[in-house]
């Protein structure tokens, strides 16, 4: 069953981190529709009611580390940001480096960083471990990189083969649910 105080929290945070910021000028204008927007470079700012159900999945809390791999404009991080507070890190990674670039002046938190991908790598290894990781594109399997840059008790929201899943971990233990059926852009190693 939903919890609504959560939802409730998660609209707000998604309110205070205006959707306009993080938009191209020729789209700015369609920052209410329920829809996703295209943002430049084959890649699009989510679909809010999408954002909203993997936020709620993934249950942010006050002084987490999180991971927000596909980062794109940089929306999803700063509503992390804002949900963990200035106690939390978001560490934002995304492969297209002007993504990057207006990210970064989009987002107006100093806890949260975004990164540009490291070529043949997934996350940040370096980095972790994560309480959470969030990823807003579609891979075609489970993405074990990812699943290891979890720290104990981390939870990971991400969608593979067209259908969204929360992984949690336990130690060794591994659980995975099913969420649904989503359609998101595809998860790309970058390579140089």
């Amino acid at each position: 069953m939903p919890n609504s105080g959560r939802q409730q929290e998660i609209s707000e945070a998604m309110r205070r981190q205006d959707r306009r910021r993080f938009l191209p000028p020729e789209v700015v204008d369609e920052h209410a529709r329920d829809a996703p927007l295209p943002i430049g470079y084959g890649q699009t700012n989510s679909q809010p009611s999408t954002v909203a159900a993997m936020l709620e999945l993934l249950d942010p809390f006050p002084g987490m580390r999180v991971l927000d791999v596909g980062s794109g404009s940089g929306w999803t991080s700063a509503i992390l940001g804002e949900l963990g507070g200035p106690d939390s890190i978001v560490h934002a990674v995304e492969r297209v480096p002007e993504l990057v670039d207006r990210s970064r002046l989009a987002i107006n938190q100093e806890w949260v960083q975004v990164h540009p991908a490291q070529p043949g790598v997934l996350g940040l290894p370096d980095l972790a471990p994560f309480d959470r990781i969030l990823v807003s594109a579609m891979a075609d399997d489970i993405p074990t990189e990812l699943v290891g840059q979890l720290a104990d008790g981390g939870i990971m929201v991400a969608p593979w083969g067209e259908v969204m899943h929360r992984v949690r971990r336990r130690g060794d233990d591994v659980r995975i649910t099913e969420h649904g059926g989503y359609v998101f852009v595809p998860l790309i190693h970058t390579r140089f």
